[in-house]
C-alpha cells in the first residue's frame, strides 16, 4: 500500500482526497500558490508545499514542480484529482519516470481518449455506438459542409480536443456553417492549440448520461452504475444524480455493458467516465444512446455515485495504483436508493453568473443532513484565479423525490457573505416542474434559466425580525400610544431603500447591522442614511461596484466639481477595464476608492451631490 501521498491540486478535491488518505493512515502531502497559502487543504495536509505564484499556469500546471516537491518531501506517489494535470499523458508518464506511483489510468489510455474524433474511433471498433456524424482528418471548409449537409441539420461542430464547453457550435441550416465553423476552429485553436473539428448529428432532445468504470492492473473491469448530468448551463453541468431518470433496467444493463467494452478497449486502469449523449424524446432507449467522450480521472460528481453503492472511490483508486485487485465485482455492486448533487459556485447569477471574490465573512453550510465537500472555510477569501466552486452539497434518499428534497433542504441551509452565490438558482432548478418529473434534457436552462437567475428578495417576515434586532427598545415604546404596534420605516437592504414592517418590543442592544439569511441567499439590512446613497441608485448619486474587481485608476478626489459623463475611476474585473462615470454634474461628496484595492460587487465607491 502507498504510504504517502502528493496531491497535485487544490480546493475541494485535494480536501477530498486527504480525507480519504487519512483514514487509510497514508500520509498526505499538499502543493499550494500565493494565493493558496493559507487554504484549507494546506493546513488538513500533513506537510506543504510552495509551488509558485497564484496563476496556474506558474504553479499548479507546472509538473516539474509538483514532481520536485514530492521527491523533496519522501512522497511515493501523486494522485492528480480532477481539472489541471488531471489528463495529461505526459505529466503522468513523467511521473512514473520519477519512479513515482501515478494515481490514474495508463498515459496511453489518457491519450487513446485524449482526442474525441480518434476517440470514437476507437469505440467504434469496440463496437460501442458512436453519435452519427463525421470525424475524419478531412478539414477543408467545402468538404465539411456536405458532410454536415449529409448527416441532416442540425449538427454540432466540435473541436477534437476540447472540452468544458469551449470549441463547441450548433448548426441550424447551411447558410450558417461557414461562419460557425470558423469561428469555433478559432476558439479551438486558442484554447487548445488544435483548430481541427469533427461534426456530430445535433440531438434535439438530448441527455448526458454518464457511467462510472473502474480497472485494476489484474486484468478487472466493473461498471458503478449510471449518473445523469443533464441539467447544464452553457456546457457546464450544475446538478447531477444517480441513478438516471427513466433508465429502465434492460436499457441501463446494455448502457454498461458498452461502457466497460469501452474501458477494456484501452486497457483501462482506475477511474473513468464513459460519456454518453442519449436521444430522450422517445425516452431512454439503448438504440438512441451514443458515446459521446471518456474522462481518464476522477469525476467532480463521483460522490452521487459512491453515496448509491457505499464505495469509496479515491479509497479504490489508491488501493489500484498500490497494485491491488478491485475490492469488489460486477456481482457484489447494487444502487442504493437515489443521489443529487449540486454545486455551489461563488458567482452571482442575477449579474449573468459573474464571478464573485473576496473575503467568506460568513460560510454556514449545513452539517445536519446530507454531505458537504467543500475546500474553503469561514474566513477564508474566494481568489480570482481558479474556478468559483467552494462546495459540493450530496444528497441520498430511498428513492428521487426524497433525494431533491433533501438537497433543496441543504440549499436553503446555506448561508454565504458577502461572497455571492448560486444557491437560490439552484433551489429554482430543483424545484422546476421539469426537473421534478425527471424529464429534463441539456437544454432546459437555456430555455427557463433566466426565471431561476432573477434576483431573490427576502420576505416581508425576514426583514421585520432582522429590523427589529436593529430598533432600539425606547424609539419603539413611542409608538405603542393608541396605536397599533406596527409600523413602517426605511432601511437599506444591500444598499437600496426598502421599507420594512416594525412591531415589537425592540432591543436593549440595537445592532448596527443585521445580515438576512433566506431560501440560500444573504443581503445585509442596515440603517437608512441618506448618505448612504438614497438608494443606492447611480442617479441618486451613488457609484456603486458593478461586480468584483480591482481599481486600477481614480481620476477624481474628494470636493472636486464633476460634470455629466466625467470618468470617476476605472475597475478591472474579469479582465477587461470598466470605466465608471459622473451621472450628472455635481460635487464628489465621498470617494471611497483607492488605485490597487479589491472591491465587491455593489461596494459603494463614490457618491455625487448634484451641483447648486
Amino acid at each position: 500500500m502507498i504510504n504517502s501521498l502528493l496531491i497535485a491540486n487544490r480546493g475541494e478535491i485535494a480536501c477530498r482526497i486527504i480525507r480519504t488518505a487519512r483514514e487509510m493512515g497514508i500520509r498526505t502531502v499538499a502543493v499550494y500558490s500565493d494565493a493558496d497559502a493559507k487554504a484549507l487543504h494546506v493546513r488538513e495536509a500533513d506537510e506543504a508545499v510552495h509551488i509558485g505564484p497564484s496563476p496556474a499556469r506558474e504553479s499548479y500546471l507546472v509538473g516539474e514542480k509538483i514532481i520536485a516537491a514530492a521527491k523533496a518531501t519522501g512522497a511515493e506517489a501523486i494522485h492528480p484529482g480532477y481539472g489541471f494535470l488531471s489528463e495529461n499523458a505526459e505529466f503522468a508518464q513523467a511521473v512514473i519516470d520519477a519512479g513515482l506511483v501515478w494515481v490514474g489510468p495508463k498515459p496511453s489510455s489518457i491519450t487513446a481518449m485524449g482526442l474525441k474524433d480518434a476517440a470514437k474511433a476507437l469505440m467504434a471498433d469496440a463496437g460501442v455506438p458512436v453519435t452519427p456524424g463525421y470525424m475524419g482528418a478531412n478539414q477543408d471548409p467545402a468538404f465539411l459542409a456536405q458532410q454536415a449537409a449529409e448527416i441532416g441539420y442540425p449538427v454540432l461542430i466540435k473541436a477534437v480536443a476540447g472540452g468544458g464547453g469551449k470549441g463547441m457550435r450548433k448548426v441550424d441550416c447551411a447558410a450558417d456553417f461557414a461562419d460557425a465553423l470558423a469561428s469555433c476552429q478559432r476558439e479551438a485553436a486558442a484554447s487548445f492549440g488544435n483548430a481541427h473539428v469533427l461534426i456530430e448529428k445535433y440531438i434535439l432532445t438530448p441527455r448526458h448520461i454518464e457511467v462510472q468504470v473502474f480497472g485494476d492492473t489484474h486484468g478487472n473491469v466493473v461498471h458503478l452504475f449510471e449518473r445523469d448530468c443533464s441539467l447544464q448551463r452553457r456546457h457546464q453541468k450544475v446538478i447531477e444524480e444517480a441513478p438516471a431518470p427513466g433508465m429502465d433496467d434492460a436499457t441501463r444493463q446494455q448502457l454498461c455493458a458498452a461502457a466497460v467494452r469501452a474501458a477494456k478497449a484501452v486497457d483501462y486502469v482506475g477511474a473513468g467516465t464513459i460519456e454518453f449523449i442519449a436521444d430522450a424524446s422517445e425516452g431512454l432507449r439503448a438504440d438512441r444512446i451514443w458515446f459521446m467522450e471518456m474522462n481518464t480521472r476522477l469525476q467532480v460528481e463521483h460522490p452521487v455515485t459512491e453515496e448509491i453503492t457505499g464505495v469509496d472511490l479515491v479509497e479504490w483508486q489508491l488501493r489500484v495504483a498500490s497494485g491491488e485487485p478491485l475490492p469488489l465485482t460486477q456481482d457484489d455492486l447494487a444502487i442504493d436508493g437515489w443521489a443529487m448533487e449540486a454545486r455551489l459556485y461563488a458567482e452571482d447569477p442575477a449579474r449573468g453568473f459573474l464571478p464573485s471574490t473576496g473575503p467568506l465573512e460568513l460560510f454556514q453550510l449545513p452539517d445536519h443532513i446530507g454531505r458537504v465537500d467543500t475546500g474553503v472555510h469561514e474566513g477564508a477569501d474566494v481568489s480570482p484565479f481558479y474556478d468559483p466552486m467552494i462546495a459540493k452539497l450530496i444528497a441520498h434518499g430511498d428513492d428521487r423525490e426524497a433525494a431533491r428534497e433533501t438537497l433543496s433542504e441543504m440549499l436553503e441551509d446555506s448561508a454565504v457573505w458577502p461572497v455571492r452565490t448560486n444557491a437560490a438558482f439552484l433551489i429554482r432548478a430543483l424545484d422546476h416542474p421539469d426537473f421534478v418529473a425527471g424529464a429534463i434534457d441539456t437544454g432546459l436552462i437555456g430555455r427557463d434559466g433566466e426565471a431561476m437567475a432573477a434576483a431573490p428578495e427576502p420576505s416581508a417576515a425576514a426583514l421585520t425580525k432582522a429590523a427589529m434586532a436593529m430598533v432600539p427598545r425606547s424609539l419603539q415604546a413611542g409608538f405603542r400610544l393608541n396605536a397599533p404596534d406596527v409600523r413602517s420605516a426605511p432601511f437599506l437592504l444591500d444598499g437600496k431603500r426598502v421599507d420594512v414592517a416594525l412591531h415589537g418590543p425592540g432591543t436593549d442592544e440595537p445592532a448596527p447591522a443585521m445580515l438576512v439569511a433566506e431560501a440560500g441567499a444573504v443581503w445585509q439590512l442596515t440603517p437608512w442614511r441618506v448618505e448612504g446613497g438614497a438608494g443606492g441608485a447611480a442617479s441618486d448619486g451613488a457609484i456603486l461596484s458593478p461586480m468584483p474587481g480591482k481599481i486600477i485608476a481614480v481620476a477624481v478626489a474628494a470636493g472636486e466639481p464633476v460634470t455629466k459623463g466625467q470618468k470617476l475611476l476605472t475597475l478591472e474585473a474579469m479582465k477587461m477595464e470598466h470605466s465608471l462615470i459622473a451621472p450628472f454634474d455635481g460635487v464628489v461628496a465621498e470617494l471611497n476608492a483607492t488605485p490597487g484595492a479589491q472591491v465587491q460587487v455593489e461596494a459603494l465607491l463614490a457618491r455625487i451631490e448634484p451641483a447648486g
